[in-house]
């Protein structure tokens, strides 16, 4: 088979002619549609690759916020233990402060209520006491036993103390101011003269006895001259035996 030469040039030209024209309308712009995709592609994947840097970077600082509100409510936590022990020991505190307040109240008026109790325990023995010794000795009282009064007051005068005496020899002399005696039964005339030397001794001066009578002293004298006051009868002793019911 003979090689034509003609027709193999125009074979290459045919082949050269398509091979630009492929390049030049089929394979440039399919490189380049390839080529804008690869930049696409790229692109995508550099966006892709800033997301996921970004992601990671909001995932490491969403790990560290979370991180720290651990710790921030673990903070809280330990803040809010605290104050809950402090205000339940300042309750504790102040309910028992309240408590001994109130222990000591009920205590103060348990002892104000015994206190009243034996008060008035004592009121009413020392009344019925009162009552029983006024109503033996109303009894008991007569002139036998004004008598020995009068004994027992002749011969407790002259060691009366010396302020008392002073007293009494300090009053007015005269007969504006005599000596007051007074007794639940009359005095004969030796009782009353016995009575007023006495009077005259204890007075260290010449003095006048008026002598009274007033049956509610039972038995026994009230002598008195001035501010002086001698109390030696059972009226008065039983008054000063209630005095304690009288204070109370």
């Amino acid at each position: 088979m003979e090689l034509d030469w003609t027709t193999f040039i125009l074979e290459l030209i045919n082949f050269l002619v398509l091979m630009w024209i492929l390049n030049r309308f089929l394979y440039q712009p399919v490189m380049n549609v390839i080529a804008q995709r690869k930049a696409a592609i790229q692109k995508t994947l550099s966006d892709a690759e800033v997301t996921r840097s970004d992601a990671q970077a909001l995932q490491t600082q969403y790990e560290n916020r979370l991180a720290e509100w651990g710790q921030e409510r673990e903070k809280a936590r330990a803040q809010l233990r605290e104050e809950i022990n402090v205000e339940r020991t300042r309750l504790l505190e102040d309910l028992h402060a309240e408590l001994n307040q109130e222990r000591e109240k009920a205590a103060a008026v348990e002892q104000r209520r015994m206190r009243d109790f034996v008060q008035q325990t004592e009121a009413t023995a020392i009344g019925q006491g009162g009552a029983f010794a006024s109503r033996l000795l109303s009894r008991l009282g007569g002139p036998e036993l004004e008598q020995r009064i009068i004994d027992v007051v002749i011969q407790d005068l002259p060691h009366l103390p010396d302020n008392q005496v002073q007293v009494i020899r300090s009053a007015p002399a005269g007969t504006g101011f005599p000596m007051k005696v007074t007794s639940a039964y009359p005095l004969d005339k030796a009782q009353r003269e016995v009575i007023s030397k006495a009077c005259r001794t204890l007075a260290g001066r010449d003095v006048t006895c008026e002598y009274l009578e007033d049956r509610d002293l039972i038995a026994g004298l009230r002598i008195s001259v001035g501010s002086w006051v001698l109390r030696a009868n059972v009226q008065d002793e039983l008054k000063f035996f209630a005095e304690p019911l009288r204070h109370a």
